[in-house]
């Protein structure tokens, strides 16, 4: 045991990572396997399969001595200022309404005859802070970004997490009851892009807040809610239970573009190093002891 924990501490990214994979894929990947139908049942399972990045981060920091405590601390670090909780609860808004303009401008079909309640955006945001997507932060933003911060930029950093944690998604692709299984290839292409952006958006939150994983939990589950409130006409994009293939890219295309420019205009007014006007969370900031002389992160 001893010496299994000497391995883990030395080679935390790459231990993180294979933990959260195994977890995840296992349950998602045996859910796709199983062929369950969407229900409640489903949802819970699918949510849990997605705590894979918290484990992965919490059996590293255990292995290296660290302190678990600090780590689960960026869950509840909610002092961060007025500034930036209306930033995590607005700024979904923004994109949406920027989203549901463009899909507007270039003439897509919308329907203004209903709305959802806002008790089901509030269940949403909630269900998603700590189930259904916020509860992987403690993960990649909590634990992962710290330490490829520690030796690459912000954006470097950003760009790593995205691809690890995009692909991480893949039982969900593999599972056609889940929505990302029923998406064509192009909507797979252009979530991709999106989950890019977003990483980028994730680490501005992060690191301005100080590393708040709360923050960027809510700010995550914000984002994923705003397809309730997107007004397109349903009957247009699906018509007699087919879907356009073109008026849902459209719809995916609109929905995609506010993330990359508002990342992109993120690393302009921020730059690249930081995305942040201070210096970003260390390892230690989230829980892990400082390294010796002879360790080496792969």
């Amino acid at each position: 045991m001893s010496s299994l924990r000497t391995w883990i501490d030395q080679h935390r990214l790459l231990s993180f990572g294979a933990i959260a994979y195994a977890f995840t894929w296992t349950i998602q990947g045996a859910l796709a396997y199983s062929g369950m139908e969407a229900s409640w049942t489903h949802s819970i399972l699918i949510g849990f399969g997605g705590f894979g990045p918290p484990i992965g981060a919490a059996v590293v920091i255990w292995a290296s001595g660290g302190s678990l405590r600090t780590w689960v601390g960026q869950m509840f670090k909610w002092r961060i200022g007025v500034k930036w909780w209306a930033l995590a609860i607005g700024l979904p808004f923004v994109i949406l309404s920027l989203g549901v303009l463009l899909f507007v401008v270039a003439g897509g079909p919308i329907d203004l005859t209903e709305f959802e309640s806002p008790f089901i955006y509030l269940f949403a945001m909630a269900w998603g802070t700590v189930w259904g997507g916020g509860q992987e932060d403690l993960g990649w933003r909590g634990f992962m970004l710290p330490i490829l911060q520690d030796s690459y930029s912000a954006l470097v950093s950003s760009a790593i997490v995205g691809v690890t944690w995009a692909a991480w998604h893949l039982p969900l692709f593999l599972n056609a009851t889940t929505t990302h299984g029923g998406w064509p290839l192009s909507q797979q292409l252009l979530w991709m892009v999106s989950i890019l952006a977003g990483s980028i958006l994730w680490t501005w939150m992060y690191n301005s807040t100080g590393g708040s994983v709360l923050a960027v939990a809510v700010f995550h589950a914000g984002v994923n809610a705003m397809g309730i409130f997107h007004p397109a006409d349903p009957a247009a994009l699906v018509p007699n239970g087919v879907p356009d293939p073109w008026l849902n890219l459209l719809a995916e295309v609109t929905g995609a573009l506010p993330l990359v420019v508002i990342a992109l205009l993120l690393v302009v007014v921020y730059g690249s190093d930081r995305l942040a006007n201070r210096d970003p969370p260390t390892p230690q900031d989230a829980g892990l002891p400082p390294e010796t002389e002879a360790e080496t992160v792969t």
